[in-house]
Order: C-alpha cells, then structure tokens, then sequence
C-alpha cells in the first residue's frame, strides 16, 4: 500500500524524468552509405549538396543510453548532424524485434545499433577499440552517456549513473577518444538523493582527469516528466497538485531541442570543460499553471486536485521506521522514492539566465500536439498511456490508408 502511495506521488511530482532520465532493422541505411550517395550528389552538383554535419563526415560519436527517451533522440541528431553515430544497447534483439520497431519507430535510422552492457568495464573498452579502428585517425571524437538510473534508488543509482557511466569514460580514455559529453541533471544543485550523489561523484572523476575534454550539461526537466497526467485528463480526471500549485516552478526542454544542445556540445568551443545548466525558452511554469496549459490542450474546464505535502512526510516517515526497524532494503528503497517524489514537489527546476536556456518548443506547443497525437509511451512518467502493439500498429496504419 506504502509502496503503490508513494508510485503515485512520484509520478504525479513536477519533474520526475529529471532523475531517471529507434527501431532497427535489418535494411537498415548506415551512415557509410548515405555519405556515400550524398557523396556522389554533390560530386554531381559540383560539390554543392553538404552532409547536415559538414565537416564531421566520418568523425565517430559514440551515444551510451541509447535507448532510453533522451538517447535515442541524441542518436538521431548525431546522424542528423553529419557523424558516423554509433548506438550502444545492451540487448540488440529487443531494438529489431516487432516490438522494438514499434516503440522506437525510426530513432536509429542512419546510425550502427552495437550490442554492448556498458556495466561490463572490459567488453566496453574492447567494443571501443574495434569502433576506433574505422575512425579518421583511429579516435573516436566523442562519447556521449546519456545513461541514467530507472529508479533512482542506491544501488541503482551507483550501478549506473556512477560506475556505468564511469565505464564510459574509462573506456574512452583508454581509446584516446577525444570529448565526452555528460547528459547530468539540474537537481544535483541540492544532492539529498542517493541518485544525485552518484551524479555528482561521477562528475568529479570527469572532472579530475584530463585526457579527455568534455561539456556536463543539466537540463531542468524534460517534456515528458510534466506530461504524465495528459491521459488522466482527457478521461475527465482532474489535475493533481501538491500544495497550493505555485511550490514549484520550471523551464522544461523538449528531447528534440536537448539532443541538439548535446551534440552540438561535441564542438562548441564556449562548452569545452564546462558545467552548463540548461532550461527551456519557457518562462517560469507553476505546477498550476502547466495544470491550465495542459486543459487549453485538450479542450476541458480546468479541473485541480491540491494534494498536502505533508503526505509525503507521513509516507516517507513510516517507509523509513520499518526500513530501520527490520533492516530491510524493500522498505529503505520504498522510503528514497517517496523522497525523490518530495523532493520534485518542493525544489525548482529553473534556469532564469537567458544563457541558460535554450530550444524553440515551448511546452503549450508540446501539449496541443500530443493531446492530438497521443505521446511516446513510457512506463516511468506516463500513468496510464499503454505500450504500442503489433495489432494496434495495424490498426493505426488501416486508418492511415
């Protein structure tokens, strides 16, 4: 019961995805080979037509995380942008299967999907080396981790946003890889989450060497971690806040603009060994407020919920006594995930600096698209969206036709 509470309570926070931050197929285009005819275009129109990227024509970006919401996007703006893109994924079936295709639609178009778990220190600096072979110079001129923890709790926590990601480096380093580019998160301003800690830990041992430059970018909050009670409304439910609706405030990014600052981080001078907070181009949104846009979107009366924040409180308090009390690691990571979702209900995800934001997409215009389109689904932050099936996908392109 504690445990289903506190679910709710996370998912209903304003920012959750802050914290725990393609579809393949065998014919599959490589990035080798739309070079290759973009090569014999431009030979054709006198070298007029350029790659996206330009000058990054074969130059290897390496995307850790690729699967996961803001990865899979970084993947697609890296071969957008011109790189030969390389996406790391544990589990290559999951991405080719029927299912895969479905949930991750045309993100890996154009890149090399390679099978690789990065929590394998060894396997990953042996994968690095074989991608290094076919790069300009034998180096790999970036690594991007966008890897990060589903639950936020401890051991998670270390496993992945820590020493995963520490692979990555170590790896890369060991390859003479050129830059590293950091998808962090803006919450470790205030590191009371065991989460956040890891963050910051591997921050610091990026920071600490200097074999490899890099750019540690910490976006507010992302598009779909404010938009999981769009199903909810549009059944006629109300809209759940906690306190009086105006705790908190944020500036989220969309993944589109967000993957674009990641890449174009590889070879922005001004970010080259950098710590860079970054929001949207939205003003300043109460939790109401994106309550009200999110009614506009979906054409319904403004409907609120006001939940107490002491509810977390007595949660929390409870979940952790029995932690303490029977030495149990269920009840102690039941107790950090009500943390996570206070902490999302009182802290800010706010970047004011005009430096500090960046994008086109304000978040009104991501929700009158996905309250007509319906949007990605994502266990994690959408409450009651339902995964994308083989006979709904039918189904969807009969009306289609």
């Amino acid at each position: 019961m504690f445990k289903a509470v506190v679910a709710i309570a996370v998912a209903l926070s304003p920012a959750t995805t802050c914290a725990f931050a393609p579809s393949v197929s065998g014919g599959r285009a490589s990035t080798s080979v739309q070079m290759g005819i973009l090569d014999d275009i431009s030979n054709a129109f006198g070298g007029a037509v350029q790659p996206a990227g330009g000058a990054k024509k074969g130059q290897i970006a390496v995307v850790a995380g690729a699967t996961g919401y803001i990865g899979k996007s970084t993947v697609r703006e890296s071969v957008r942008q011109g790189y030969k893109t390389i996406a790391l994924v544990r589990d290559k079936s999951k991405v080719e299967s029927d299912e895969g295709k479905m949930l991750y639609g045309t993100f890996y178009e154009g890149a090399e999907v390679v099978e690789c778990d990065v929590c394998d220190a060894d396997k990953l600096t042996e994968t690095l080396k074989d991608i290094s072979t076919e790069a300009p110079g034998g180096k790999i001129d970036a690594v991007i981790s966008c890897l990060a923890s589903r639950s936020g709790i401890k051991k998670d926590a270390y496993a992945i946003d820590y020493q995963a990601t520490l692979n990555c480096l170590e790896s890369g380093r060991a390859v003479n890889a050129r830059h590293f580019v950091l998808l962090s998160a803006f919450c470790v301003k205030n590191p009371w989450l065991q989460f956040q800690q890891a963050k910051l830990k591997f921050e610091a041992a990026l920071e600490a060497q200097s074999d490899m430059t890099y750019s540690i970018v910490r976006p507010t909050a992302f598009f779909k971690s404010v938009s999981g009670q769009l199903e909810v409304v549009q059944q006629g439910a109300p809209f759940v806040m906690f306190g009086d609706g105006t705790v908190t405030r944020c500036n989220p990014i969309s993944e589109a603009d967000l993957a674009t600052y990641l890449i174009d981080s590889i070879t922005d001078k001004s970010r080259l060994n950098k710590v860079i907070n970054l929001g949207g181009p939205d003003e300043p949104l109460t939790m109401k407020k994106q309550g009200e846009m999110l009614f506009e979107a979906v054409g319904k009366e403004p409907n609120f919920f006001f939940a107490p924040l002491w509810l977390f409180d007595a949660i929390i308090d409870s979940l952790q006594w029995v932690a303490d009390t029977f030495n149990s690691e269920t009840f102690e990571n039941a107790a950090e995930t009500g943390r996570i979702g206070k902490y999302y209900a009182v802290e800010d995800m706010l970047t004011t600096d005009p430096e500090e934001k960046f994008g086109t997409m304000t978040l009104q215009e991501h929700y009158n698209k996905i309250a007509v389109e319906g949007q990605e689904y994502d266990p994690y932050t959408t409450m009651f969206a339902k995964a994308p099936t083989k006979v709904a996908e039918e189904e969807k392109d009969k009306v289609a036709a």
